[in-house]
């Protein structure tokens, strides 16, 4: 499913249904190396710009190849017990929000960040950072695992 979503500060989420983000996953760490931080419902994904920026959720059967131009990847496992997952940004209305149905149970999210070009869509030409697309791709595990760098981006890369 392609997106273009709000990440009004920075930021947007992924987590389920039954779960609001309170912004408590935002460690040190979070903030300096994962770039997600990870909750107990789901996880905030941090962008390069605070506007709107393009992002792809998809549901495979396994652990997928790495995308060889993505410049950041991260892992994080992402419960989704009521089988419906949300994509939002921190202002959206529960309207703007968008739906993804899944199997109730656990996953694995690899988020990738891949270089890319403005959105089709208005966005701020006055916002700094470069333009990513957000590729989270889900599969379904059996254990809960750490969050996982798997590839290391730059230590500046925003705005």
């Amino acid at each position: 499913m392609h997106l273009v979503v709000h990440a009004d500060q920075r930021q947007f989420s992924v987590r389920d249904s039954r779960f609001r983000l309170t912004g408590s996953g935002w460690t040190s760490l979070a903030v300096e190396c994962h770039r997600i931080g990870v909750e107990p419902g789901g996880f905030a994904i941090a962008t390069a710009r605070s506007d709107v920026v393009e992002s792809s959720v998809t549901l495979v059967p396994s652990p997928p190849a790495l995308a060889a131009d993505a410049e950041h990847v991260v892992e994080a496992d992402l419960p989704v017990p009521s089988g419906k997952i949300v994509i939002s940004g921190p202002a959206d209305y529960p309207s703007q929000e968008k739906y993804f149905s899944v199997l109730p149970g656990l996953y694995r999210a690899r988020v990738s960040y891949v270089p890319a070009g403005p959105p089709a869509v208005t966005w701020n030409e006055h916002e700094f950072g470069e333009h990513y697309r957000y590729v989270v791709q889900l599969w379904p595990v059996p254990e809960p695992s750490e969050v996982e760098v798997i590839r290391q981006g730059a230590a500046v890369w925003d705005g």
